[in-house]
Order: structure tokens, then C-alpha cells, then sequence
């Protein structure tokens, strides 16, 4: 896959699953329905719907093969939905996933505790993924998001060299897209800037999205770095929903509602139309009631005369 020219950028909205698995309550299943079609008229080019796991790790997914089935009615928006391991990859690609994404964490502690393999363990599920792919479904693309690749809440430190090398391998195996998960929210931007520009070194157009947490007010601003480092695809959540249920202390993704407004204020393209965007936080109060929102562009407004 190659990267966006410099003034477009590709947001893609990870909140129908990010979001959700991290939040007690299970939304209902037509509301989830409305808030994924208020996000496509939004504009969104790619949504992660759902994650295919056992009904009973993850509740709130057991409705993925019905959402995604529903969400590719949406000409124009690449349906995604993320898979741990083979089993999950059979079931997402039978209900028409358009995308899969399995999570590898360059963190053994995290990598047990969210998915019971190793690092090492973990790409060779994904070459067995990809075996699938080619098999069944050979036009839909694995990309593999590198958790805890700025540290981990559970180990501490990740040398970077253990990410980069988990990059070369699985770059190595085939897949068609490697990002950097900052799972944990402990990334700042030097770092962030540093380690995707060696990404870019080491994989090159392989690299793909930054996957950003604002645990600690950081989001936008390494979100900024990733950008002047090449990145062109950022994950991101309405509202702020998500967090990693196996990573302690790994709250809230990156606000897509104000990552959109930064880039469209400075001139980047996304294609979005905020206004519809931050509709389509209501489908979601509606879905998940008393579960708090966060966005300082939708409690602020867009600013008088604005015009994406």
C-alpha cells in the first residue's frame, strides 16, 4: 500500500471497536448499526466495526458478523474488522470483512496477557492468517498494528529495536501494513517522530497508521510528530472511546472529532465533514447513556465562518 500524497490524510475510525470493547456496558445492536451510518455519511473511508472473539471475553462483540454484514452496504468506506488469530480471520472474512488487523505487541508481558502468545508466537498467527487470506479471500489486505510500541504500562520500556525487528519479520511474511500502536498512551512526540522515520527506514511504504492514545494529553501533539514523520493514516476514535482491557492504565484514543478539526484547520485534507462527524455522537449517547464523551472541538464549536 502506498502512502496518501502530503495535503490527504486517511483517518480511520476505530471507535465501533476500539471503543466499545472497553466499556462495561453492550450497546445495542441498532444503535451500533446507526452510529456506523452516521459515521460513513460523515465521510469516514475506513471503519473498524468489530473484533471477532468469543461472545464471552468480549460481549459487546458478539453481534461482529451482523455489524459487519450491515456496514458493507456503505459504498466508498473500506470495512475493517480486527482478528487475534485464525479462527477470527475465518470468521470476519466469511461475513465480509474488507480488512483485517491482528494486534502484535512488542511487549511479551502485554502480548500474554491480551492474546497468550509471545511476540514471536503472535507472527507466526499471522502467517497462518495470511495462508488463509491468500487462500480464500486473497484481495483483502492484513495490516498489523505493533502495540505497546512506545511503552507498556505492564513491562515498562519497549526497546525499539524489538519493534523494528517484529516490523522486518512481518513485513517479511507478507502482510500489507504495519503500524505503530501507542497502546498505553506513554509515547511523546520526539519519540513518536523518531520511531516511525526509522520505520519508514527499516520497511518503508509498509508503514502505515499511527494508532494514538491521549492518556496523558498527548494525542494531537503526537499526532502532529507522526504526520512530520510521513504518516499519513491515523486511527482514532469518536468521542475518545477505547483502551486495551489487558493493558492497565491504557485509556481513551486520540478524539477523532479533534484530530479531524487540527488537520482541516492547517490544511490537510480528510475528507470528513466535522459537522456530520459530531452528529454522529448522537446515535452513540443514544447506544451507550451516561457513558462520558470527550472532544474539546465538539464542547467548543467550530470556530465563526468555518469551512472544511
Amino acid at each position: 500500500m502506498t502512502r496518501l500524497p502530503s495535503p490527504e490524510i486517511l483517518i480511520s475510525e476505530v471507535g465501533p471497536r476500539d471503543g466499545l470493547q472497553s466499556v462495561k456496558a453492550i450497546m445495542p445492536t441498532a444503535d451500533k448499526l446507526r452510529w456506523i451510518d452516521a459515521l460513513a455519511a460523515a465521510g469516514l473511508r475506513e471503519i473498524e466495526v468489530a473484533s471477532f472473539v468469543p461472545a464471552q471475553l468480549l460481549p459487546q462483540m458478539a453481534d461482529a458478523a451482523q455489524v459487519v454484514q450491515h456496514a458493507r452496504r456503505h459504498s466508498g468506506v473500506r470495512i475493517m474488522a480486527l482478528v487475534p488469530n485464525v479462527r477470527g480471520a475465518q470468521a470476519a472474512l466469511t461475513a465480509g470483512a474488507q480488512k483485517l488487523t491482528l494486534p502484535v505487541s512488542a511487549s511479551p508481558a502485554h502480548s500474554m496477557a491480551n492474546v497468550r502468545k509471545t511476540p514471536e508466537g503472535m507472527v507466526e498467527e499471522v502467517k497462518a492468517v495470511l495462508r488463509l487470506r491468500d487462500q480464500i479471500a486473497p484481495g483483502v489486505p492484513v495490516e498489523v498494528g505493533l502495540s505497546t510500541a512506545f511503552g507498556c504500562t505492564l513491562q515498562g520500556q519497549v526497546p525499539e529495536a524489538d519493534v523494528l525487528r517484529l516490523a522486518v519479520q512481518l513485513a517479511q511474511a507478507g502482510v500489507d501494513e504495519i503500524g505503530l500502536s501507542d497502546t498505553t498512551g506513554m509515547g511523546n512526540p520526539a519519540q513518536v517522530q523518531r520511531l516511525f522515520k526509522r520505520m519508514f527506514q527499516e520497511i518503508g511504504p509498509l508503514t502505515g497508521s499511527a494508532h494514538l492514545h491521549n492518556t496523558r494529553g498527548l494525542g494531537l501533539a503526537n499526532a502532529l510528530a507522526a504526520y512530520e514523520a510521513g504518516v499519513r493514516k491515523f486511527d482514532s476514535s469518536l468521542g475518545g472511546l477505547g483502551g486495551c482491557p489487558y493493558a492497565p492504565g491504557a485509556s481513551g484514543n486520540v478524539v477523532t472529532e479533534d484530530l479531524v478539526f487540527m488537520f482541516e484547520a492547517m490544511g490537510v485534507t480528510t475528507g470528513i465533514d466535522l459537522n456530520q462527524l459530531m452528529a454522529a455522537r448522537e446515535p452513540l449517547k443514544a447506544g451507550l447513556p451516561g457513558e462520558p464523551l470527550y472532544g474539546m472541538t465538539p464542547a467548543a464549536g467550530l470556530p465563526k465562518g468555518w469551512r472544511t
